[in-house]
């Protein structure tokens, strides 16, 4: 059984995937179409009868599905366990939560692991080219098929908060609220530059096999983790380094060699080891390459304004970590200065902490009090109870 098949099988157990019918493929930025989809998804908490309290959360580029329940391949708990739950900021008594892999992702929605129809074989590099866009247009269609007709909100970190920005400028009227976190309209120089790195070593690993891996039996696990390695870096801040490792050895003594002498070598081993187990080579190619094509102002004649001047009733919420240096405190005033003058209701919160870009996975109470009190804002306004 192959890693998508292992991934559908699993999720299937505690979750659901949705195949679109024939004849609703998805269309994507490329021109090409996608066909047949399938969206594999986890939800908590129950619909109301007014359809009014569903909220969508968008993964980051390595996340999943697994919002808030054990991963079936790690066995770890959902990537953002610690804000679901009663009384938490996303409270399934309250909200009917969403949470859905992206289309390119390799845990049960369509991506380049897939069969391909057209040959029987995993798509591989025949996978089409995907875009932010592209991934939000399929959570819309999944969005629909619930039978949902508007959000209560949608919330994302990284890669997620791309989404919620792209939401707010493809379906303003579907949407009441959004939640923005340490995200950008657009990947900078620094951020491609990183991306391809890891994409450079993922190819130069001999078991890419130019993408044809899952046909050869074999899996590009060596390049994987060293991608991962390089990009965890940027997840952290130089403080939470230092502070969490130092210059601290892994034994008494230097081996005099290129074993892991420092604890922070042996981190980032077991942080690139770790990965190879849950996530594919490819879909890692793709999804990148998907960040690194998101430029929101670009589709709107360069001024990212424009991209939000439907969504002047959506209430927005935007937050940054002050020691993020991959999407930077300056990138989210970029985008909160953007909302004012499209005349939409923004609040912003800079949130001091040292824990860098992940600190929205961490143990951080004031992005809880934040979220809380904006969604108990939002649920008023909404006539929630």
């Amino acid at each position: 059984m192959g890693r998508t098949a292992k991934a559908k099988a699993a999720n299937e157990a505690d979750g659901g995937t949705w195949r679109f019918p024939a004849g609703q493929g998805l269309r994507l930025d490329s021109g090409a179409r996608l066909e047949p989809l399938e969206i594999a998804y986890k939800t908590y908490g129950a619909l109301n009868a007014e359809k009014s309290n569903a909220v969508l959360v968008c993964h980051a580029l390595t996340g999943d599905q697994h919002l808030a329940s054990t991963h079936p391949m790690t066995g770890k708990p959902g990537w953002w366990d610690r804000f679901v739950g009663p009384g938490r900021p996303l409270d399934p008594d309250r909200h009917f939560i969403i949470c859905s892999n992206v289309v390119g992702g390799c845990m049960g929605s369509t991506g380049p692991a897939s069969v391909n129809p057209a040959t029987g074989e995993p798509y591989g590099l025949t996978f089409p080219v995907i875009t932010i866009g592209d991934m939000v247009r399929a959570q819309a269609m999944l969005v629909e098929a619930l039978g949902i007709e508007t959000l209560f909100a949608v919330v994302g970190g990284s890669m997620g908060g791309m989404q919620a920005l792209q939401w707010a400028a493809d379906y303003p009227d579907k949407l009441f609220s959004a939640v923005i976190i340490a995200a950008a309209a657009r990947h900078s120089a620094q951020n491609i530059a990183f991306h391809e790195v890891g994409r450079q070593a993922i190819m130069a690993d001999p078991d890419w096999r130019g993408g044809a891996y899952e046909t050869a039996g074999v899996r590009p696990e060596k390049g994987l983790a060293v991608a991962r390695m390089a990009a965890h870096i940027t997840y952290l801040s130089e403080a939470a380094l230092q502070r969490k490792f130092g210059r601290e050895l892994q034994r008494d003594g230097l081996s005099w060699g290129f074993d892991a002498d420092f604890q922070v070598e042996s981190y980032l081993r077991h942080q690139g080891t770790s990965f190879v187990d849950r996530f594919d080579a490819n879909s890692y190619l793709y999804i990148t390459r998907a960040l690194d094509y998101f430029d929101l102002a670009a589709q709107y004649e360069g001024v990212l304004a424009k991209a939000f001047q439907a969504a002047r009733k959506v209430r927005f919420c935007v937050l940054s970590f002050s020691s993020d240096w991959l999407y930077p405190t300056p990138e989210s005033r970029d985008v909160v200065r953007a909302l004012n003058a499209a005349g939409a209701r923004a609040s912003f919160v800079e949130i001091e902490t040292d824990k860098g870009h992940d600190a929205f996975f961490l143990d951080e109470p004031q992005l809880d009090a934040a979220l809380k009190g904006f969604f108990t804002s939002a649920a008023q306004a909404r006539g929630l109870r």
